[in-house]
């Protein structure tokens, strides 16, 4: 009952904004639920009281696991597609070498240093001698672990990547996406040329609906990324997209636009779960139980957004741009490292601001023995989602100059 009141608080300020600012009067709850279908689960959760299963969805949103692999011969694009994925150049701690450190019939995996469950894993080429049993070389890769493999070229589409892939269909696997590898010789017209030639090795083996991804491995912002990445959410289960969407680098605007509706939709989970424990009738529990999910929620939304000193270094070398340039771009604190005594300081402040968390808001949406939820729900809310804001706006002003610099 006392969930499903915070719900109804929370569609009350909805209302109370749309009187001032003349919007739809669920726009602010509509546009948190639209970035995760995975939170219409958790606000049924919470109409049910079920805050244990709010608290687990908290935890899988926060640590997620993503296994991508990535298919095809080894060589400079591959091994840059594999680092790019990763935000890392070819010198970098982790970074996959051109020829992988194991034998090239085998398996090789490169965990993301600042994303740990992120793992890309570099699988073999086919083997081009005949006959192929792709069921064979898909048991020995461990293909059924990966959540989405790339089947990537550069020349030639082999023929029996193409049973691979029909074989992944057949069992129902839809995220399996052949990449054509872009190296910095090709032209574009040359370029077209290989896409339409792979395209044409599908069609003939059966293959209903072709589709080859264009994709420049040391600038993935350019050519077919963005729609590769587009596809390869709305295949994945809601859980992996958003651990994907999360562990990705920041590469363009759209993509920090993404991340920061991602972390709103975390924020509103978190909050709920905030205002549940709140209730409970134990001194101090609640702010110590908000401030540690909250740097956690904020630790991941600066390692996520970039706005590391590693990351900024990275991407400055890889731009060619200033790096302390793009680090005086970083006008939150929070961007430059997040500490516990400017969370709490933050939530702190959240709690007294009469004009965002109006405590006769509260006295008149909820009854007396709820507004203590009520208050913490909403104060974390706003504490949170403006540290979010003023994070992914640092974020944007750092990949547009970088950007700008690379050309």
């Amino acid at each position: 009952m006392l969930c499903l009141q915070m719900i109804q608080f929370t569609r009350y300020l909805c209302v109370k904004i749309y009187s001032y600012c003349n919007l739809c009067p669920f726009t602010v709850m509509a546009d948190v639920f639209r970035s995760l279908n995975l939170l219409e689960t958790l606000k049924e959760s919470i109409d049910h009281n079920k805050l244990s299963d709010v608290k687990d969805a908290v935890e899988d949103l926060l640590i997620s696991r993503i296994n991508l692999a990535v298919m095809g011969d080894h060589g400079d694009e591959k091994a840059t597609f594999i680092n790019s994925l990763h935000g890392l150049s070819s010198g970098d701690d982790g970074a996959a070498p051109s020829q992988p450190p194991v034998s090239p019939e085998e398996v090789a995996g490169y965990p993301n240093p600042k994303h740990p469950d992120f793992r890309l894993w570099d699988l073999p080429p086919v083997p081009p001698t005949s006959p192929f049993e792709p069921e064979g070389y898909m048991d020995r890769v461990k293909f059924a672990r990966y959540n989405a493999v790339f089947i990537t070229f550069n020349q030639a589409l082999p023929p029996h990547s193409v049973q691979v892939f029909l074989e992944a269909r057949s069992q129902h696997r839809q995220a399996v996406y052949f990449v054509l590898l872009a190296s910095a010789k090709s032209t574009e017209k040359h370029l077209e040329e290989k896409r339409r030639a792979g395209l044409e090795v599908l069609t003939s083996q059966g293959v209903a609906t072709p589709k080859v991804y264009l994709v420049r491995p040391s600038a993935l912002e350019k050519f077919d990324f963005p729609g590769l990445l587009e596809d390869l959410e709305g295949d994945l289960p809601d859980i992996r997209a958003h651990a994907l969407l999360l562990a990705l680098p920041a590469l363009t605007s759209t993509l920090v636009a993404r991340k920061k509706e991602a972390f709103n939709a975390l924020v509103w989970a978190a909050a709920s779960l905030s205002g549940g424990v709140s209730a409970i009738p134990v001194p101090f529990v609640a702010s110590m139980v908000d401030c540690g999910v909250a740097v956690r929620i904020l630790s991941k939304a600066q390692l996520s957004l970039c706005l590391d000193d590693g990351s900024v270094e990275r991407l400055a070398r890889q731009r060619g741009a200033e790096p302390s340039r793009l680090k005086g771009l970083r006008t939150c604190v929070l961007s430059a490292g997040v500490t516990k005594g400017e969370v709490k300081a933050r939530l702190a402040a959240a709690e007294r601001d009469s004009a965002t968390v109006s405590s006769k808001l509260v006295e008149m949406a909820m009854p007396r023995h709820a507004r203590s939820a009520s208050r913490s729900f909403a104060a974390m809310l706003q504490a949170l989602n403006a540290a979010i804001d003023e994070m992914a706006a640092d974020a944007q002003k750092i990949v547009a100059a970088a950007l700008g610099e690379g050309k």
